[in-house]
């Protein structure tokens, strides 16, 4: 388990934490990008690239056994701000309908580009395992 940080107040942030501390086994999952299992980019749309990112990440997290609720970062890399922006609402139904809501620490940052020619949206994690003894 985890357990959301704000400082006493701080405004409570809308859609991250502003720390998060959790106590178990580390797992670093790679930036996913929008891609599928055949490594082909789902379409040129930042939503549904977005998505297929969310996707992979909880891929990743499920097949070392974890949950949604272990993520304790997201670092967001993406090559338009702008895009994004427009994005906020479908995003964040996204993310609810993936995720659900939890929500770790995050960060989000805008990139000249990402190394797969036609990416908009990479997404990169931290989780926190349950210890084999939990």
């Amino acid at each position: 388990m985890s357990e959301a940080i704000n400082p006493a107040g701080w405004p409570r942030p809308s859609g991250y934490a502003n720390g998060i501390v959790a106590e178990g086994r580390y797992l670093a999952i790679s930036g996913q990008i929008g891609w599928n299992e055949r490594n082909e980019l789902v379409g040129d749309d930042f939503l549904e690239q977005a998505r297929q990112a969310l996707h992979n990440v909880l891929t990743v997290l499920r097949a070392a056994g974890g949950e949604p609720e272990h993520l304790v970062r997201l670092t967001w890399y993406i090559t338009d701000k702008n895009e994004y922006r427009q994005n906020l609402r479908g995003l964040g139904e996204t993310y609810r309908e993936i995720v659900g809501t939890h929500y770790p620490a995050m960060a989000l940052v805008q990139v000249a580009a990402l190394l797969e020619e036609g990416a908009k949206v990479e997404i990169e994690a931290t989780a926190v395992l349950p210890g084999p003894n939990a």
